[in-house]
């Protein structure tokens, strides 16, 4: 009887550890291995809360549901930070600055570009106390760019050049984009070039105004550009072409639906709603998110200023630098509902 009894607890122990398995990992819900297909394929790519960056988040969240590779936005706060993740292996591809993304392959690092962030997109603030008009009237300020190898650096020497003014007559300094609206305030610098939305930052809360927009000063600006490491695009092409598809869709879809790029993007940026809405729309061609397949002038321009400048020590091969391969030859606004 004690052995029949001993018997009985057994089997309803192993009963009840079974019942609580089939709970826990609902089969009937996720299917079996055999019959669920293969998991989709997954790639993260690196972003810095700016407008230039904007497609990447709209394609994370597009993928969210889609039945293509899962995108998954991986925001930095700098392009130094962003950079070591791309040498140490733990980025693949990502947006960033073009002149860095040269200089990265002059340095070794096999890197390609495949695609742009967007046109124009970037403005020069200057503190609103100040009865700057021009460049000229900047002489012994401090001006804050995001990197020496930022196309920023680039055209605002020239501009310089262009207005008489000497390299040394302005001192330069290397600031994270999100901290330049605060040190403007601050007068901890008296004006910056940078990507939005943080420039409007300080134009809407008074602390700066706009000296030029980007499109004035160099029409259809290239400031970021999608890049890939060379073994990605060799391991995983299917996952590459996905990702420029993916892009260049986003970018249509945000040319044509900018309120709700604001709405989407806001919360991926860790900025106000209001502000990304801002930039999108005053005025509409602030930034564009069309024309953004890299042709060989627009790298050779920024090139050859990298070369003057001396970011660049040697000259670069267009068909080492470009992989356009990959760009869909009809590009669509992507699905997107947002809530």
């Amino acid at each position: 009887m004690l052995r029949s009894s001993f018997v009985r607890w057994i089997l309803g122990a192993v009963l009840c550890v079974t019942l609580l398995g089939v709970l826990r990992y609902q089969p009937w819900r996720s299917g079996s291995s055999k019959g669920s297909g293969p998991a989709r394929e997954q790639l993260a790519v690196g972003f810095l809360p700016v407008t230039c960056h904007l497609t990447c988040p709209v394609t994370d969240f597009a993928t969210k549901s889609s039945a293509t590779t899962r995108f998954t936005s991986q925001r930095f706060q700098d392009f130094p930070t962003m950079v070591e993740s791309m040498k140490a292996g733990r980025l693949s591809a990502s947006f960033m600055i073009a002149p860095l993304a040269m200089k990265l392959r002059e340095q070794g690092v096999p890197v390609k570009i495949l695609y742009l962030g967007h046109r124009d997109g970037s403005t020069v603030m200057v503190r609103n106390d100040l009865p700057a008009h021009s460049l000229r009237d900047l002489r012994g300020r401090t001006f804050a760019i995001p990197s020496k190898y930022s196309n920023q650096n680039l055209v605002i020497h020239k501009l310089m050049a262009d207005q008489g003014v000497k390299p040394d007559e302005i001192r330069m300094i290397e600031m994270a984009p999100p901290d330049m609206p605060g040190a403007l305030a601050a007068k901890a610098i008296d004006a910056y070039f940078v990507g939005e939305p943080h420039a409007a930052r300080a134009e809407l809360d008074g602390s700066g105004r706009v000296l030029y927009l980007a499109k004035d000063i160099w029409p259809h600006f290239i400031s970021c550009v999608l890049v890939a490491k060379e073994d990605l695009i060799k391991q995983r092409p299917a996952v590459v072409k996905d990702l420029v598809r993916g892009i260049a869709e986003s970018g249509e879809w945000a040319e044509t639906h900018r309120l709700d790029a604001a709405k989407l993007v806001a919360p991926y940026f860790r900025q106000d709603e209001k502000l990304v809405r801002f930039v999108l729309t005053r005025p509409p061609d602030r930034v564009s998110y069309r024309m953004l397949a890299p042709t060989d002038d627009d790298m050779e321009k920024i090139e050859g200023m990298a070369l003057q400048a001396g970011i660049l020590n040697k000259h670069i091969s267009m068909s080492d630098l470009l992989d356009r391969s990959f760009i869909p030859s009809d590009i669509k606004a992507a699905d997107i509902s947002v809530p």
